[in-house]
């Protein structure tokens, strides 16, 4: 059976004041990496908020900004109407909300839908040590990653890992594809140094149950699909800002 990817969603959401809110319409099962309610969990809200590329050091940031990026999230949540204490996960990325992709899957009456922010200054190949500085060059602390995927299947524990798995696949292929170098100069990066993936998912009993979600399996190819296409226009995007910003500094 083919999937067909489709950019209209099955997800509530909305953008406002600078962040990505998506209600996932109940608590649903989650598992990220994400800064503010990572690991496994049920959660209805995920942010990925904006934040300033570079932020002036000062009393906010040493009070609950950058430096606790959890509190940060937390009370933004509380601000945007995402309420109830453990209900939301929440992400960080200086990529402007206009450059977010959308993007759904779907195949035999199970969907996956896609949001993704792109950033690659922060580019990184798994496997460099963590340096600084490379001849002069200071390391970016921006230029992130964030996937969310939202599925109406219901899917095992070890399948919530293998998401995360094919997730990290598929994007790290899409950056050979377009030859993303790591911020040191090395060929092929996989990632960025601040990438976050976050998967949701029907509970137990709400949704068409998913042992695996690996390449082999119909749902790992529908999550493989769907994050390529998302990062491959994700990357055109960064590509056209970063051009728009060198043109300003002229």
């Amino acid at each position: 059976m083919s999937a067909q990817t489709r950019s209209r969603l099955h997800t509530h959401y909305r953008v406002t004041r600078n962040t990505l809110v998506i209600d996932l319409g109940g608590l649903r099962r989650t598992l990220s990496s994400a800064p503010q309610g990572g690991g496994f969990r049920s959660a209805r809200y995920i942010l990925n908020h904006q934040v300033e590329a570079h932020p002036v050091s000062g009393p906010n940031m040493r009070s609950g900004g950058w430096g606790d990026p959890a509190r940060y999230l937390r009370r933004l949540a509380i601000t945007l109407g995402a309420k109830g204490k453990g209900l939301s996960i929440g992400l960080m990325t200086a990529v402007p909300m206009k450059q977010l992709v959308v993007s759904c899957e779907r195949a035999g009456g199970i969907w996956v839908d896609c949001f993704a922010t792109v950033g690659v200054t922060n580019a990184v190949r798994a496997g460099e040590w963590p340096e600084r500085q490379i001849k002069g060059k200071e390391r970016p602390i921006v230029g992130t990653i964030n996937l969310i995927l939202v599925t109406n299947a219901c899917l095992s524990g070890a399948a919530l890992v293998g998401a995360v798995q094919v997730v990290t696949e598929s994007k790290t292929g899409a950056l050979r594809d377009h030859g993303v170098p790591s911020w040191t100069g090395v060929s092929g990066a996989t990632g960025t140094g601040t990438d976050a993936v976050v998967i949701a998912c029907r509970a137990r009993g709400e949704g068409a149950r998913h042992p695996y979600s690996g390449t082999h399996t119909v749902f790992g190819a529908m999550i493989g699909r769907v994050v390529a296409g998302c990062v491959a226009r994700g990357l055109v995007k960064a590509t056209q800002w970063e051009k728009s910003q060198e043109s300003l500094q002229q």
